[in-house]
């Protein structure tokens, strides 16, 4: 489960040390835009101690490395890999060979390392013009790539655009990513909200990402975290509601009914299919959840 990715700068020790008290299901250990040039040297040394020396405990940890383009990212991935990360996000992805070529990288050092193969996944960062629109193909490019998550500052850059809070401006490319990731089987993860003072305003751009299809929201300050949790989290009445979608479907079943509704609706297989996923959820959150089938 990821409602929230938070990031932390791969040369910040005294943040690194406490990630897995700031209350995100991951953490992003940040080798590229949090890095000075001066440096990632410093950063990947830093970042594989950590993962070596540390206990994350239920933490996820995510480690994103610096851009094909950069001559950085083989360096980034010989010291990461051999540590095991669960996730490496590879950044600036424009097309499915940026991830194949990765993935084949990964592959070699997984051999090196006596790692079995595969054990590394991929979140692709789409962040650019040209990977919105070849989402889809990143998304299915090879079977480690777990998720997409699109980057909406690098984009509108690349847009030419001004990023705002509104966030019309990305509308577009946001609801092609999370439809790209639907249709590859995958989830995706929305872009950070930049202003960590606004409060309401993260409320309102998580709760549009997740209207959108979004499972989860990165985060850059601790402080965000509670808020894109419970945004992404079932309420009570939505745990109410699923629990009872199956129950009434149990009681269909022992009277020989083969239509059922709830509350005047019919109750469908997408109803069905959103009521299990609340459940699943809610058990992985510790709110009991009732066994469906």
């Amino acid at each position: 489960m990821r409602r929230t990715m938070l990031f932390l700068p791969g040369n910040t020790p005294n943040i690194i040390i406490n990630a897995d008290v700031l209350g995100a299901d991951s953490v992003i250990l940040d080798l590229e835009d949090a890095v000075s040039p001066d440096q990632k040297d410093a950063a990947r040394i830093l970042v594989r101690n950590a993962l070596k020396y540390m206990n994350f405990g239920s933490c996820e940890i995510i480690v994103r490395i610096n851009p094909l383009s950069s001559g950085m990212w083989k360096e980034d991935l010989d010291e990461i890999i051999p540590l095991r990360p669960s996730v490496i996000m590879p950044t600036k992805v424009s097309a499915s060979y940026d991830v194949e070529h990765i993935a084949a990288y990964i592959t070699e050092v997984e051999k090196k390392a006596a790692i079995p193969e595969g054990s590394t996944q991929i979140m692709p960062l789409i962040e650019t013009a040209r990977g919105v629109e070849n989402a889809f193909h990143i998304a299915e490019a090879d079977k480690r790539v777990c998720a997409v998550f699109i980057g909406c500052e690098d984009l509108t850059a690349d847009l030419r655009c001004v990023r705002t809070k509104t966030g019309t401006e990305v509308f577009y490319a946001r609801s092609r990513v999370v439809c790209a990731a639907r249709a590859a089987g995958i989830e995706a993860y929305d872009t950070p909200f930049t202003d960590i003072n606004d409060k309401e305003g993260l409320r309102k751009d998580a709760e549009f990402a997740k209207g959108l299809g979004y499972t989860g929201k990165a985060c850059i300050s601790p402080r965000q975290v509670d808020i894109v949790n419970e945004v992404f989290s079932p309420s009570d009445a939505d745990i109410e509601y699923a629990r009872l979608v199956f129950k009434v479907i149990a009681e269909a079943k022992a009277q020989g009914r083969g239509a059922v509704s709830l509350k005047g609706k019919m109750i469908d297989k997408p109803i069905v299919d959103r009521a299990a996923f609340v459940l699943e959820m809610a058990k992985a959150l510790g709110k009991g959840g009732a066994d469906h089938e």
